[in-house]
């Protein structure tokens, strides 16, 4: 697994030994970043469930001002710390070792522009995350959400949280899921 673009381009990451995360593949990477390089640009990037932290990584290689990393596994965590000492980009970081669902009940302390989740599919991570997102001070009417999941996953539930799919991008086994506030 490697950067694609920015300043941190070509650089080599480490992922966590172990099944327990399934980094996301650079041709995906790649698709994702495409779409939001609109809204990089001095973002405060979220990375939920962040495995090797490949993808807030990319964020700040990109732009992004600044990325929350939010992991509760031990060796993702070192690998994480390892990845952004590797890519020159730890002081734009905040590693933070503890459950998804603490961290964003307390954590995270500025208005998010971008939070990206991809969560151990068919447990319902997603759902509770975007339960707690609702109603998050660090949340406004332009942070994007995005989430990865199984291609099977449905999304039909967003709009009783009070949230839209803007747009879905499908892949082969899985998908990038966009949503934003329900402004209407």
């Amino acid at each position: 697994m490697r950067v694609i673009a920015g300043s941190a381009r070509r650089l080599l990451l480490k992922t966590p030994e172990g099944p327990d995360t399934r980094p996301t593949t650079d041709r995906i990477k790649e698709t994702l970043f495409n779409m939001l390089m609109p809204d990089l640009p001095d973002a405060v990037f979220i990375d939920l469930f962040s495995g090797s932290g490949g993808i807030g990584i990319e964020a700040l290689s990109r732009g992004a001002r600044k990325a929350y990393f939010v992991e509760n596994s031990p060796k993702a965590v070192a690998c994480i710390t390892e990845n952004l000492e590797h890519t020159h980009l730890a002081d734009k970081a905040v590693v933070l070792k503890q459950d998804v669902l603490a961290a964003l009940r307390g954590n995270i302390r500025e208005t998010a522009d971008i939070i990206f989740l991809d969560p151990p599919y068919h447990q319902e991570y997603d759902r509770n995350v975007l339960e707690l997102l609702r109603d998050a001070s660090y949340v406004n009417d332009d942070t994007l959400i995005v989430v990865e999941a199984s291609a099977a996953a449905s999304f039909d539930y967003v709009e009783t949280l009070g949230f839209v799919v803007e747009k879905i991008k499908q892949y082969k086994t899985n998908k990038h899921v966009f949503i934003r506030r329900n402004t209407q």
